[in-house]
């Protein structure tokens, strides 16, 4: 499947701002993951990880209200991401002035790297192949069983919309009109991950 970003609706970012019922929940079921990728690789102890991860949040819950696409290449994900790796370095600071020396954590902290330098990362594009997936999971009781068919025949398995249209008693133009119908929802819900 090729999908490239856009600026596209954040949608449920904007429902999380407007603290309507389940969006943070729904926001912690798409990313945490991810975060917890994030501070695998940045060498973050599991016993650390709920410590850390009650950092991003909070910081989240307080400053949602000010994330803004202020400029080309702004998107929510790189600004958690920064949040993300500012609370691990925060946590590796901390673990340093407690410890006598601090030699181990000052190590993870040099070699924590910036947001923007995992680009070509076969584990990050791993990471969000799955947070697409959760959007998946997430949008699809919103649509019919054939519209459904129609997106995953199309988006994931690759076939045109001539090829699906019979297969589902549709035609070819019935099938692009599903497959974006569903593409349009999942940019809503993923915002600028798409």
């Amino acid at each position: 499947m090729d999908l490239t970003p856009s600026g596209t609706s954040s949608s449920l970012i904007d429902r999380v701002k407007a603290d309507e019922a389940g969006a943070w929940d729904r926001l912690v079921t798409l990313y945490a993951p991810l975060l917890y990728h994030w501070c695998q690789k940045w060498k973050l102890q599991e016993e650390d990880l709920a410590d850390v991860f009650q950092e991003v949040f909070k910081t989240l819950v307080t400053h949602i209200g000010g994330f803004r696409r202020e400029r080309e290449g702004d998107t929510f994900r790189g600004w958690l991401r920064t949040i993300t790796r500012n609370k691990v370095l925060d946590h590796f600071r901390k673990r340093s002035r407690d410890a006598d020396g601090g030699s181990d954590a000052n190590l993870r902290l040099a070699q924590t790297p910036a947001p923007e330098d995992d680009a070509n990362d076969p584990e990050e594009a791993e990471a969000m192949r799955r947070l697409f997936l959760r959007g998946l999971d997430l949008i699809k009781p919103e649509f019919e069983e054939r519209t459904w068919r129609a997106f995953w025949k199309t988006a994931i398995e690759g076939k045109t919309p001539q090829e699906a249209g019979p297969q589902l008693s549709m035609s070819p133009g019935a099938v692009r009109v599903a497959k974006s119908r569903v593409l349009q929802r999942l940019r809503e819900e993923l915002g600028d991950v798409m």
